[in-house]
């Protein structure tokens, strides 16, 4: 049964919000603010949150369900961090007010700082980037004025492996890098013999995702980035997949000059558009007077009888603001609480039980789907979602399939290197159970590809909008879900 519409419960003459008599003179609205051809509904109050309950129903969340995105790292936001970034003393600040009257704010941005330092083993944090991407911005932005300073103009091309996230090339292209694709060798690593060819006096860095987008970590890691420096570049970390790594590895150790961090997909920030996002971003030492400023440090230590005053300063060779204000203060809270709960040994059990459910996962599921790198894998997989034998079977059949069987489809087409690509990341936070769940479910639809092809290629038979066409609705957009009839 289809619900009907806000509009459509209207009946005139209801009334959802009784205003108070006016304790002031009234007074007509100029003409212009008087509309006649709004038609705004008439609705009582219980029609209204029953409306907006039932669309509440519709929604898939991760406090719903399983949420397999490969890459986008969709963990339980713990319900901890969002009552301390509730907290009055948090939520009712200004950040147009005095810098003493925030001392505390400045104190956790501080903390955080340091917590990511000690996680990543960079030198310097900044917090202000307003999400991931924008967090690859500023690192591409740093890696180009670096080279200016240096005198060094011809620096103009950055490496991009096939295996890294789309957002790396557009980044590089942004900042107006010549970009040039490295392909993968056998085993999902980066091409060394064709990193070797690029590396000369033009090469201005190499954007790495490590683990990459396949979900393998690069074998050669510390070579691919000798090779680099080498050559006089500099090596970018997409931080995106650091939740493999937690408390098992520091990029900043193993020679990454800067990295962005997803504070939404590491360090459990909502997602999304349960967001803002956050990205900030951590340096080696040579690029620390390089980053975008505000960033919190001590002006005047404190000692027994008094407390520290924390204040903000801009690098000396900044590339400028990336931020109103500070950086999204509330996702900071957040992340800081997720890390400050978990402490040093949490983090590692994160990576570990994040990486344990990736293998569990994967070694179930290749039974049944193409396995193109078999390799351990680290906090996520991908598989073939398309068999030789059952013809007229696409990952997307799968995916949509799987929405009946109460699970979101995991991350379709990509990475673009493998064929009919199905991008699996459980992340730590789900059990055993919920996993042989979704491994049964799996086992289900290769064997309906089989037996009745169709049955996936109408999927889903179960939602409340069945299959769409995606393209035309990408392209020929309907913002409005109802039309009066006159």
């Amino acid at each position: 049964m289809i619900e009907p519409t806000i509009y459509e419960l209207s009946q005139p003459g209801r009334i959802g919000v009784t205003f108070p008599e006016a304790d002031v003179p009234r007074t007509s609205l100029p003409r212009e603010f008087i509309r006649s051809d709004i038609a705004l509904p008439e609705l009582s109050e219980l029609d209204v949150i029953r409306h907006f309950t039932h669309l509440s129903k519709l929604n898939y969340s991760i406090d719903g369900g399983f949420y397999p995105l490969g890459s986008c790292t969709m963990k339980y936001n713990p319900k901890i961090n969002e009552e301390v970034a509730r907290l009055p003393s948090f939520a009712h600040t200004h950040p147009l007010q005095p810098i003493a009257s925030v001392q505390g704010n400045l104190h956790l941005m501080y903390e955080l700082q340091e917590r990511l330092k000690e996680i990543s083993g960079f030198h310097s944090i900044s917090l202000t980037p307003a999400a991931g991407a924008q967090g690859e911005l500023v690192g591409a932005l740093i890696i180009k004025k670096y080279h200016q300073e240096n005198q060094d103009p011809d620096r103009v091309k950055i490496l991009i492996p096939d295996s890294a996230h789309g957002t790396n090339p557009a980044t590089s292209s942004m900042s107006g890098f010549k970009v040039v694709p490295l392909p993968s060798d056998v085993r999902g690593n980066v091409d060394l013999e064709a990193l070797k060819s690029e590396c000369d006096e033009t090469l201005a860095g190499l954007m790495l995702t490590n683990p990459n987008t396949l979900g393998l970590f690069d074998e050669h890691v510390e070579t691919v980035i000798e090779l680099v420096h080498e050559a006089g570049g500099l090596v970018y970390g997409d931080g995106a997949n650091l939740n493999a790594l937690l408390g098992v590895l520091r990029p900043g150790d193993v020679g990454f000059d800067v990295m962005h961090f997803n504070l939404h997909k590491t360090f459990s920030t909502p997602h999304g558009g349960g967001g803002p996002g956050s990205g900030p971003v951590g340096v080696s030492e040579n690029l620390a007077e390089f980053l975008p400023g505000p960033i919190v440090k001590i002006f005047v230590e404190g000692d027994e009888e008094t407390l520290p005053f924390f204040g903000f300063y801009t690098p000396k060779y900044s590339i400028g603001r990336m931020k109103a204000f500070y950086g999204h203060f509330a996702m900071h809270i957040r992340a800081f609480t997720y890390i400050a709960m978990h402490g040093p040994q949490g983090m590692r059990e994160i990576a570990e039980r994040a990486v344990l459910n990736a293998n569990y996962l994967m070694t179930r599921v290749k039974e049944d789907y193409v396995l193109p790198y078999d390799r351990t894998c680290m906090h996520e997989f991908v598989v073939e979602g398309a068999w030789k034998e059952k013809p007229g079977i696409h990952a997307l059949d799968v995916s949509k399939r799987l929405m009946d069987y109460g699970f979101h489809p995991p991350t379709n087409y990509f990475p673009l290197i493998v064929h009919e690509a199905l991008m699996i990341e459980p992340t730590e936070t789900e059990s055993k159970q919920t996993l042989d769940k979704f491994v049964s479910a799996m086992k289900g639809i290769a064997i309906e590809a089989a037996e009745d092809p169709e049955l996936l290629q109408k999927a889903p038979h179960s939602t409340p909008i069945r299959r769409c066409d995606e393209v035309k609705a990408a392209r020929d957009l309907v913002l409005c879900c109802w039309i009066p009839e006159d």
